[in-house]
């Protein structure tokens, strides 16, 4: 008899919740157009992507122009890094991390080193 599989990388990846795949289904099949577009298809996505900005920002109490929304965690850990990184480079440039951090992180940490910023990596 084979053992169920039992899949413990949620840091990597987890299931859709039915209520998220009911919901974008539309947008995965039908309504695919890109949201930057100028014809009608992407205006229309676009005042989706606008609307669910809004419902998020609500929910957490931000502003909507706070709300990015990314394509995965590597694009969002470049964003976070290299934001974080400039808003403060006039207080100092040194960022600190660990050898065991995931590779979007050291990977994006290592393109600041290029820019200045000291990296030591501690393990």
């Amino acid at each position: 008899m084979v053992k169920p599989i039992i899949y413990l990388d949620y840091n990597s990846t987890t299931p859709v919740d039915k209520r998220v795949l009911d919901a974008m289904l539309p947008f995965l099949t039908e309504n695919f157009a890109n949201p930057s577009s100028t014809h009608l298809f992407g205006i229309s996505v676009n005042e989706v992507v606008k609307d669910s900005r809004a419902l998020v920002a609500e929910l957490i109490g931000a502003e909507q122009g706070e709300i990015v929304f990314t394509s995965g965690s590597t694009e969002a850990i470049n964003i976070a890094l290299k934001g974080v990184a400039e808003n403060y480079s006039t207080k100092g440039k040194h960022i600190v991390t660990v050898a065991t951090e995931h590779l979007a992180v050291l990977d994006t940490c290592k393109f600041l080193e290029t820019r200045g910023y000291e990296l030591p990596i501690y393990l």
